[in-house]
């Protein structure tokens, strides 16, 4: 009887003891996150990508209850930084801002991409968009897009020139959308970055420039050096709410936006997913957060997880398609 009184004592004693520490592993679970989490932007410090990501970072930090510390990994057009995400521990503190670029343009130029934009990654959320601008000198005789139509198609010997930040970014290719759309032929002209091409619009030594809103909004709103001609988004932009979208102009079917979303490494744990997105909708809500990103030419994301999978998907479509039409190649 005795033996049979400890085995049972035993028995109660494993008992609690695996209650016990089926509890600590459930709370220990339980509270992602417990340490800061790692934001990789896989561009330079201070553009447009940099700052959607540190803003957003900010405003995510109070929902999570843990600082989220930004790292930027450039190189190869974005592909470092975000191959570096997408072979990192799946475990929700490592997460990246992906960008048009990265996930839906370069895997159709560049051959040897360290990662697969759609099997590699679970998206979070649309951070923020952000039309393409496209201007001229303030003493350029062009006016509209109309204007802009008529002088290309008037040129003969000498096409009209576009700048763009370089070839096969998403702002080259809007430009090769807009000539097979308008039916013109222009000169792609591709610089290093805004902080190229804009003199050389200022300059003379281009006739168009075609860049993201934030580049140019500093000088599109001052207006003496720069006359911005139209946005390509769908709708107006808030930041410079006078200037017509190109649909607006005659050329109906043309939407296009840059956009900047946040993804972790395929297989991240539903439950740290789920943290994530919440931190990122109370983010996008915030009006602080819009007002911040109108102030940059850009506009709050709506779209989440399964959504942004699917807006994805079609912009893939859009993209590889226009690359294959154009012969557009990385250079």
């Amino acid at each position: 009887m005795k033996r049979i009184t400890g085995l049972r004592r035993t028995l109660k004693q494993l008992a609690y003891a695996t209650v016990a520490t089926l509890a600590t592993a459930m709370t220990a679970h339980a509270a992602y996150p417990d340490r800061p989490i790692t934001l990789v932007v896989p561009y330079p410090p201070a553009g447009t990508t940099d700052i959607a990501a540190r803003t957003m970072a900010q405003a995510m930090e109070a929902k999570l209850g843990q600082t989220i510390v930004v790292e930027n990994r450039a190189g190869a057009g974005g592909s470092i930084g975000m191959g570096a995400v997408a072979r990192a521990k799946p475990d929700g503190y490592t997460i990246a801002m992906g960008t048009i670029g990265t996930q839906t343009i370069n895997q159709f130029l560049y051959k040897d991409m360290p990662f697969d934009p759609e099997k590699d990654f679970e998206p979070i959320a649309l951070v923020m968009t952000t039309p393409n601008i496209i201007a001229v000198n303030a003493q350029s005789k062009i006016k509209s897009v109309s204007d802009l139509i008529a002088a290309a198609k008037a040129a003969k010997a000498e096409k009209l020139t576009y700048a763009s930040p370089g070839i096969g970014s998403s702002v080259h290719l809007t430009g090769a959308y807009f000539e097979q759309v308008a039916g013109i032929d222009m000169l792609h002209v591709p610089f290093k970055g805004a902080s190229a091409s804009l003199p050389a619009l200022i300059g003379g030594q281009v006739d168009i420039l075609l860049d993201n809103l934030p580049s140019a909004l500093a000088q599109v709103k001052d207006g003496s050096k720069v006359r911005a001609i139209a946005v390509t988004s769908a709708q107006r932009s808030p930041s410079i709410p006078d200037v017509p979208t190109v649909a607006e102009s005659g050329l109906p079917n043309v939407d296009v936006t840059a956009w900047f979303a946040l993804y972790a490494p395929k297989g991240t744990p539903q439950e740290a997913m789920d943290k994530l997105i919440d931190a990122a909708k109370g983010a996008l809500a915030s009006s602080a957060l819009q007002t911040k990103f109108i102030s940059l030419g850009a506009q709050a994301g709506t779209l989440t997880g399964k959504d942004l999978a699917d807006f994805e998907r079609t912009e893939r479509v859009r993209w590889s398609n226009l690359i294959k039409e154009r012969n557009i190649q990385a250079q």
